[in-house]
């Protein structure tokens, strides 16, 4: 079965930072493109940031660029994301995913809560 687990959410304070995990089974993560998705309460899920499978090429949502950082380990299955300077805004559950031709998962997602 194809699979991907994010981990790493919670709450944490303004300004703070967190470090979410994507750990896939059942395939190879390092042959595919990875992306990591949020969706903030009542509104749409939106892209946040997206690595290559080799992992060179990296692309992020303005709306995090500068703050985020996403790389991957493929000798683990994993791909990460690093978030910084963290903000209300950013509250939202967070989720990882491969649209590929072959594979099409998403991860149930983890929940990140920016409180004071």
């Amino acid at each position: 079965q194809l699979q991907l687990v994010e981990s790493g959410g919670g709450f944490v304070q303004p300004g703070g930072s967190l470090n979410l995990s994507c750990t896939a089974s059942g395939f190879a993560l390092s042959s595919y493109p990875v992306s990591w998705h949020r969706q903030a309460p009542g509104q749409e899920r939106v892209f946040v940031a997206g690595i290559s499978a080799d992992g060179r090429n990296v692309k992020y949502a303005e709306s995090v660029k500068g703050r985020d950082t996403i790389f991957r380990d493929n000798s683990k299955n994993q791909v990460f994301l690093q978030i910084s300077g963290l903000k209300g805004d950013d509250t939202a559950a967070y989720y990882c995913a491969v649209n590929s031709h072959d594979v099409n998962v998403w991860g149930k997602g983890t929940l990140v809560t920016v409180s004071s």
